[in-house]
């Protein structure tokens, strides 16, 4: 899998990092999610509006990839080259803790997984023995991680093809019990639901589709582990396609199979329950299982990605220089170490959420965002400079029109989001710059340029302003 004793990784391998990292938690909570929001006509309205969006996004990494072949762990490395140090780091930082937010909530799933069949003890995921089973989790992974990325990226590959079965034996059964009068009925909303424009029908799927994306860089963020460069956009976009009909196929057919309204009342993971109103109750442990799986895998390949990016961003000189240690395992040790800590904490944090498993889901989606933006900005820039279409002058055009759809696209989900989750990331921007501070410092370097202290400010601003919310309830998590 890795391609010999260098530890390169070949396509397949890339490839499976993407479509790991892609299906984890999320696939499985769509058919619930979708049903509170929306009928089947919104949803296709919000899958075309996502698709399209994080399709043109993959079609912005494959370009960089080709046309920056100099620059490694693009996701934080492409907003440095295009929009400055401090710039960068916050895309770096705020990849790092998106990333960190979701493996807490794939501990969470976990948690209210095992609440399914023991409700007493795990109840929703973030009981006092749901938190204790999450942190054992938290740090077995870590010395396993810590044994080496070959072995961890191998394991993956398997775990990628373990957890993909429980989802189309689903998809087969859903699309077998396919019922056309139901589907009509729900088509444009179904009974027993409470009337809501379509706008804000499509509006409130936006962060889960964002955050079934989560992943499409997988292969990016691994660019120096890369056999042959052109693999990097290769594994991507297929990737990509993969994953997207698999999402659109498990959201679509439940409405299928069961009133919007049963639908959108069972319990998470929703899939287990969809698919339970179809066969009964082996079909919920069937897919239970499924998750288990899956969001272990999941939280591998993020595990692995969390730390890369610290250790990228350390080596480039955007955080300080103690994350650029490895053992002798070639594992970035310091930046693991640093990730389980911050992910262990969110987890016991959890325990004073009112609604842990959405909450942490929506801020992951949402805090991803800005690193999106900044990739998607520098693809225009790229595109317009002519940077590296020296041999390829008819693609600059078409590659900046894919860049500024993609700009607009996360413009929109950022609005989409709303306001609290804007705030409640730059609460937690603020105190990460301290790591920024710390680096420019080693290096005896300016802190700011006049436009980086103008961003800084505003990251400021907003993280008092959300904190003041916290404090007194104007904003609860």
């Amino acid at each position: 899998m890795t391609g010999g004793p260098s530890g390169k990784l070949s396509l397949l391998a890339l490839t499976a990092m993407v479509v790991g990292s892609m299906v984890g938690a999320g696939i499985f909570n769509l058919p619930g999610r979708f049903a509170t929001a929306t009928g089947p006509f919104g949803a296709i309205i919000a899958w075309t509006i996502a698709g399209t969006g994080m399709y043109m996004l993959a079609r912005v990494f494959q370009a960089l990839a080709e046309k920056r072949p100099d620059i490694d762990s693009g996701v934080f490395a492409y907003a440095k080259a295009g929009f400055g140090d401090y710039m960068g780091f916050l895309s770096a930082f705020g990849y790092w803790l998106g990333s960190c937010l979701g493996n807490v909530f794939y501990w969470v799933l976990i948690g209210s997984t095992l609440g399914r069949f023991f409700p007493g003890i795990f109840g929703d995921g973030s009981s006092a023995l749901a938190i204790i089973v999450s942190l054992l989790g938290i740090w077995s992974f870590h010395f396993m991680i810590l044994r080496g990325v070959e072995q961890a990226t191998f394991i993956n590959a398997i775990v990628t093809v373990a957890k993909i079965v429980p989802i189309i034996v689903a998809i087969l059964i859903m699309a077998f019990a396919f019922n056309y009068t139901q589907f009509s009925e729900n088509f444009f909303g179904g009974v027993d639901m409470p009337a809501k424009t379509l706008i804000a029908q499509v509006r409130d799927t936006m962060l889960i589709t964002v955050f079934v994306f989560l992943g499409i860089e997988g292969a990016s963020v691994y660019s120096r582990f890369a056999k042959t460069r052109a693999d990097i956009g290769s594994a991507t976009i297929l990737g990509f396609v993969a994953v997207t009909g698999l999402m659109v196929a498990v959201t679509l057919l439940p409405y299928a199979t069961a009133p919007r309204a049963a639908i959108a009342g069972v319990q998470n993971p929703s899939l287990a329950g969809a698919l339970e109103l179809v066969v009964g109750h082996w079909g919920a442990v069937f897919i239970s299982i499924g998750v288990l799986i899956s969001v272990l895998g999941a939280y591998l390949a993020w595990s692995l990605i969390c730390a890369e990016v610290l250790f990228a961003a350390a080596k480039s000189k955007d955080m300080p220089r103690l994350f650029t240690s490895q053992n002798k395992n070639r594992v970035p040790a310091a930046a693991l170490w640093l990730t389980n800590v911050v992910v262990s904490l969110f987890v016991i944090s959890t325990y004073w959420s009112r609604d842990a498993f959405n909450f942490m889901l929506d801020m992951t989606s949402v805090t991803t965002l800005l690193p999106y933006l900044l990739v998607a900005g520098y693809g225009v820039l790229v595109a317009r400079r002519g940077i590296g279409y020296e041999t390829t002058p008819r693609e600059r055009r078409r590659d900046q029109i894919f860049a500024w759809i993609a700009v607009i696209y996360t413009i929109f989900m950022f609005i989409a989001a709303g306001l609290k989750y804007v705030i409640l990331v730059t609460v937690l921007f603020v105190p990460g710059t301290i790591l920024y501070v710390w680096a420019r410092r080693e290096q005896n370097a300016k802190l700011f340029t006049p436009v980086e202290l103008v961003a800084f400010l505003v990251t400021l601003i907003g993280g008092l302003v959300g904190f003041y919310g916290l404090v007194t309830g104007l904003i609860s998590p």
